[in-house]
């Protein structure tokens, strides 16, 4: 496969990745690592809420995230193994939200519109990278 130049754009989608990889990996490490102190602050239900995450939902958050800005990386760095990293992101991303939304009160603390939009936006960008990370691949972009 010949390659082609990268457009500009390609580096703005890749940095704009990153970022929001970046976003979930402080994400995770604040509700892996939040101190009983601080979810004693939280109102009732949202620390009743915290006790709902059994121990595998940590796990799968960790690679979800991790993997996802690891496939962050590998496009930046313009490589082709970037899919199959967002492939394993997007497989941990599926079980983590619907265990967050059907298996948890997330929906009746926070109601419908704030319990459902995290998720939705986590899947569809996780979609959009793997999505993303095939063209790129396609077009010649990546090595």
């Amino acid at each position: 496969m010949t390659k082609n130049k990268t457009p500009i754009w390609f580096w703005i989608v890749a940095i704009l990745c990153l970022l929001w990889n970046i976003m979930g990996m402080l994400s995770f490490f604040y509700h892996v690592f939040i101190t009983p102190e601080a979810i004693a602050l939280l109102p009732e239900n949202e620390q009743a809420l915290y006790g709902e995450y059994p121990l595998w939902t940590s796990v799968i958050f960790a690679i979800a995230v991790f993997s996802g800005l690891l496939g962050a990386l590998a496009l930046i760095l313009k490589k082709k193994w970037a899919k199959p990293i967002f492939v394993i992101s997007l497989c941990a991303i599926i079980p983590q939200m619907i265990h967050n939304l059907f298996f948890t009160s997330a929906i009746a603390v926070y109601g419908v519109g704030q319990a459902v939009t995290m998720p939705i936006i986590v899947f569809v960008l996780g979609l959009c990278f793997l999505w993303f990370s095939s063209v790129a691949n396609k077009k010649g972009w990546l090595s």
